[in-house]
């Protein structure tokens, strides 16, 4: 479309199509990036090393993924609003260049709804479909950054000229469409949009904007003040978490051990302050009381750099926490006993949970029933 073209058109003109594809492009990068890590942190492959320090990092991380992909919705809404009448242009195939192009496009529209619809859901925990969502959003965030870069590419001369010019050249008598709206007062709108969708779910991880959260699930209620995910009776653990002959079992190489709560309690107890972060994006800062999960390696006879497993008393997918080496070796990482100085309530992992620095809360096992020195 030549200047002239774009002149003549309304609200929906190149120039506004580029500007919101910028940041709808940076949304998109930066939501994807951090997905990455945090998939890499969760199943990392074998060159793979998380830090546990600065213990606030994956919260931030996390938080800005969960944030750039709920500013991502409305952005993708008013570029699809002013997109729209060009998918339906004739011919759909037409040349190889615009065969890629219009290619690219459908994979990219679908791929786009796909992984901020089942993102949106999965903040809400409503899993109305029947695939495993972590590595069906995992897969199709590949798709949907590489139709992007190709939709880029192709397009690439179109943005430098539309992003090259102001919004609207026109008089300014000429530039409120059918709608009343000029392309700056569509943008603006758009901006706010975004801005609000952001504050809809940035007070998850961010406690100074909690009171504007509108839209949180989670965002600090629940016992002793942390919200929840999983509660004991969902995770069916109970019975076993509350009975009196209840045995923490740790293994290491060529030595066992089984303690008792009270046994646990008479060891040397330690306070940290961590935030626990979850996928969903939420996260809360607490102080927590437990011991030392490296005085516990110690105690069957493990020194020096070593893996560790956590076990929890629930069964199914999460029950089992494998700690890199740098949590595991950090002295704050504990098996803790008590929350905000209160026992723990059972759902949060009483008797026990692991609670380690810049981690996944999926990671950290509650009711742990077991930990193995590797």
């Amino acid at each position: 479309m030549t200047a002239t073209d774009d002149d003549s058109a309304g609200v929906r003109s190149p120039r506004v199509t580029a500007r919101i594809g910028v940041a709808l492009g940076i949304s998109f990068g930066i939501c994807f990036a951090t997905g990455l890590l945090s998939h890499g942190i969760q199943h990392p492959p074998s060159w793979f090393e998380w830090i546990s320090r600065p213990v606030w990092l994956y919260r931030v991380t996390q938080g800005v993924h969960v944030i750039s992909g709920c500013v991502a919705i409305p952005l993708l809404l008013a570029k699809l609003a002013v997109v729209y009448p060009k998918l339906f242009d004739r011919p759909l195939i037409g040349s190889p260049a615009r065969a890629l192009e219009r290619a690219s496009i459908a994979v990219l529209v679908a791929a786009g709804i796909f992984q901020l619809l089942t993102g949106l859901l999965n903040i809400a925990q409503w899993y109305p479909w029947s695939f495993f969502f972590p590595t069906a959003h995992y897969a199709m965030a590949y798709v949907a950054i590489g139709a992007l870069a190709i939709h880029i590419a192709v397009k690439m001369p179109v943005i430098r000229t539309a992003l090259d010019g102001p919004v609207d050249s026109r008089p300014p008598a000429q530039r409120r469409g059918p709608s009343g709206l000029t392309r700056r007062g569509f943008l603006n709108l758009t901006w706010v949009a975004g801005g609000l969708s952001a504050l809809a779910f940035a007070g998850q991880t961010i406690p100074l904007l909690r009171p504007v959260a509108f839209l949180a699930p989670r965002s600090g209620d629940g016992p002793q003040g942390l919200p929840i995910n999983r509660t004991a009776e969902a995770a069916g653990v109970i019975s076993a978490a509350t009975a009196g002959d209840y045995r923490l079992r740790i293994s290491g190489v060529g030595a066992d051990r089984e303690l008792s709560s009270a046994e646990l309690r008479a060891l040397p107890q330690h306070t940290v302050g961590l935030p626990i972060a979850c996928v969903e994006g939420w996260s809360v800062g607490a102080t927590w009381t437990g011991v030392r999960l490296v005085d516990l390696a110690e105690l069957v006879g493990a020194t020096g750099a070593h893996g560790i497993r956590v076990i929890s008393l629930e069964r199914g997918l999460y029950a089992v926490s494998t700690l890199p080496t740098a949590q595991s070796q950090d002295p704050l990482t504990l098996l803790a006993l008590q929350l905000n100085g209160e026992t723990l309530d059972i759902d949060h992992g009483y008797p026990a949970r692991l609670i380690a620095p810049n981690l996944p809360g999926v990671m950290q096992t509650k009711w742990v029933s077991r930990i193995e020195v590797l």
